[in-house]
């Protein structure tokens, strides 16, 4: 039997449980405790098979802004991105929650464009902050799960300091598959979509969309990275 709610707006289906989970850190590396299990977050496993491109460019991207300011501006991202995530969160809950320090009012600005140009298509969400685990392999945390534009889906809200081109959002679609085979797994589902909602602090919204064959081969390399993650570790 379905749980239907409604909160606004938002259609809930409250159709599966979640469970709950410990996050920490072991060595610099996100850890999730599920369960019994402790597994490596999504996020580490990507950090630990990043592409040598991918980290020299960082590495010079570090280089041009320095260490101070580039530290500056990842901590600034990062705490502008865990209030809009949290203001979104509390919208879906039927809640609010307000933050009138500098970076809560941009946060809340970003949150809104969010709601009002993402959720049109929002058609019934499952869970909210759901965590998700591969048993034995890998954890993580996503947005929402649920169904948009009729497609059952993993929802991520992104921050980003200006707008991005495709290729530069691969990781967040490694995510987005990484979390889809752990809710199929567990759930008995069949998730092959993911959606980014995506703002910068000027308010230019952007939405990535990944379904089809696209996502099944992103699928696949998502698969490989996780086989050469543990290939490395059994080494060490």
């Amino acid at each position: 039997m379905k749980d239907f709610l409604r909160v606004g707006m938002i259609k809930w289906n409250k159709k599966f449980i979640y469970p709950k989970s410990v996050r920490s850190s072991i060595d610099g590396k996100r850890i999730y405790e599920v369960g019994s299990e402790k597994l490596p977050s999504v996020t580490t496993i990507l950090g630990q098979t990043q592409s040598i491109e991918k980290r020299e460019s960082l590495a010079k991207w570090i280089a041009k802004k320095g260490k101070k300011e580039a530290e500056r501006v990842k901590n600034e991202a990062a705490a502008r991105g865990s209030v809009m995530h949290s203001i979104i969160e509390h919208h879906v809950n039927g809640n609010n929650i307000l933050d009138m320090t500098e970076t809560g009012q941009g946060a809340h600005r970003m949150a809104a464009v969010v709601i009002d140009k993402g959720f049109k298509d929002l058609d019934e969400i499952w869970g909210s902050e759901v965590v998700l685990s591969y048993p034995g392999l890998y954890a993580g945390q996503t947005d929402l799960v649920g169904v948009y534009q009729g497609r059952d889906s993993i929802i991520d809200f992104k921050q980003s300091n200006k707008p991005k081109r495709e290729e530069w959002i691969e990781d967040y679609y490694y995510q987005g598959v990484a979390y889809a085979t752990a809710h199929d797994c567990i759930y008995g589902t069949r998730i092959e979509q993911c959606v980014i909602m995506m703002c910068t602090p000027d308010l230019y919204y952007q939405q990535f969309v990944l379904n089809g064959a696209r996502f099944r081969q992103y699928k696949w390399k998502w698969l490989w990275r996780l086989s050469e993650y543990y290939k490395s570790a059994s080494k060490m």
